[in-house]
Formats: C-alpha cells, structure tokens, sequence
C-alpha cells in the first residue's frame, strides 16, 4: 500500500467515525430519551429498548447482523469491511452517549435536532461509501434497483411502517406525530447534505445577442456555455441558442445578464439535480 491511498483510507475512516458520532448523539441525546422512534432500526431499537429494558445501541448491533449478511452477498466485501466498522461504532457511541443523558426533554426540539444530527451524520458515512447499518443497506439495495429516486425519499417510506408501529406500542398519538416530523425532516436535510452541492440550474437563451450573453457568462462567471444549433420554426431563420449548467447561487446573476444585455430574450429554466462532469460529479464516484 502506497502513501497515497493510505492517506486516503485514513481520510474514508475519518469521514465514517465523525459521521458515526453525530448519528450516535442524535439517537443518544435528542431521539431515544424522548421516545422518538424516527423509523429504521434506530425507531425499531427505541421500541425495543422500551419494551425490554436492553440498552439502544446494544439492540441496533444485533438488529443489525442479519441485514450485514445480506449486505455482503448484495454488495461485497468491500461494502463489509467499512459498514461493520460504522455499524459497531455507531452502536458503541449510541451507548455511551445515553450516560450523558438527554439534551432537551422538549419533544419538537428532540424531533427536530434529532433528525438533523441523524441525517447530517448518516449523510456523511454514506459520502464515505458506508453505512450505518440497518435501513441503510435495505435504501442501498434499493438503490441498485431504483437508481432514479432520492435516497431521502427511500428512507422516508422505510421509516413510515416504523412510526406507525411506535403509536401502537407507545400509545401516545403526539409521540408518533413527532417522530413522522423526524423523519420529514430527516429526509429534507440528508438529501441536502448528500446532494446538495450537485443541485443546480440548467438555463437556455434564445436571443438575438447570444454572442454577447455568452461572452459576459463566460467572463464574470467563469462557466462553461454550449451552442445548441436550431431553427425557428415559423421563420425558418438558424439560431444558436445558449446552455449553461450552473450551481444556484450563480443563476440569479445569468438572470441578470440575459435582462441587460436582450430584454426580448427568450429564457427557460429547470432544476438539474444530477450533473457529471467538470465543478460536478465525478463520472466515476459511486453512487448513493
């Protein structure tokens, strides 16, 4: 082994264990004390750990051996090796954490800092090519098959089926609405963090001052603008219409140049959430 790639198992390992510590805070601090079950095993451990008085973390890793096998035979040893290493430090921080006991006995305050930690951190292992565990390989497996739907979006209707089952044992309506809002939110924000640098704009102008309009997006922006050769329809007069891919927060200024440059400009938007190439993806990085 190179010092290259050992640097760079170091930095995989690293990204895995901070991710790992946040997820387990959230369970520890904010969800379990407050009988949140936001769905997965983490809702199921909840539910179990009041049922049998077994401490939460200790149930997520048996929970978890099964789904581990099944992970191997889907996805690799590879897979193996830093998902068991997340599973068991996930499991182990989950309980050490409830020594320090609850952050906050305010349920919406548990609902929502705990969704965000427990998405922040389970967003971060899965940029590292992990997993916690649990659900997690199940949205995994999915994702092979259904490359085309959000990861959040997986999660969220996993997680359903676990909510609804903590009403029924806890028997307390409130609880369960609060942790649906968890899960919601968990949603939301792991989808922002693990896509949330990809998201951008595609825009297309069809002007009369497409020269100049590249030009200036070109020049103050420093993005990359492609002709797309076409043809009016009615007039039959040959234009070059401009594409331009580019993060949000450069979209309301291409707004602003098309306005100065050709206010009879002819502009159309859409959202682009997934862009391989160049600032982007890598065509190669593997996917979540």
């Amino acid at each position: 082994m190179n010092r290259r790639n050992a640097v760079q198992i170091v930095g995989k390992y690293g990204v895995i264990t901070f991710g790992c510590l946040v997820y387990a805070a959230a369970v520890a601090l904010f969800l379990d004390p407050n009988q949140l079950a936001p769905g997965g095993v983490v809702g199921i451990s909840v539910i179990l750990n009041r049922l049998l008085g077994l401490p939460t973390g200790t149930v997520m890793l048996c929970i978890n051996i099964p789904l581990l096998i099944v992970g191997v035979w889907k996805l690799g040893l590879r897979f193996l090796i830093s998902t068991i290493y997340a599973t068991v430090v996930s499991s182990l921080l989950t309980n050490a954490f409830a020594l320090v006991g609850p952050l906050t006995d305010d349920l919406l305050l548990g609902a929502v800092f705990g969704a965000i930690l427990l998405a922040s951190g389970m967003a971060f292992v899965f940029r590292a090519g992990a997993t916690t565990g649990g659900t997690d390989i199940i949205v995994r497996l999915l994702k092979l098959r259904y490359k085309h739907v959000e990861t959040g979006k997986l999660f969220f209707c996993t997680d359903l089926v676990v909510v609804s089952a903590s009403i029924l044992v806890f028997h307390d309506l409130n609880t369960g609405l609060y942790a649906l809002l968890s899960i919601l939110l968990f949603a939301i924000v792991f989808d922002l963090v693990l896509y949330g640098g990809d998201t951008a704009k595609m825009v297309y102008v069809v002007s009369e001052r497409e020269q100049a309009i590249a030009s200036r997006i070109m020049a103050e922006l420093e993005l990359g603008v492609t002709y797309v050769y076409g043809e009016g329809a009615y007039t039959g007069k040959q234009k070059r219409v401009i594409l331009c891919v580019a993060k949000k927060q450069f979209f309301p200024k291409i707004k602003d140049i098309v306005k100065e440059e050709d206010r009879n400009a002819f502009l159309i938007i859409s959202n682009a959430s997934d862009i391989y190439g160049e600032g982007f993806k890598d065509h190669f990085a593997e996917e979540f």
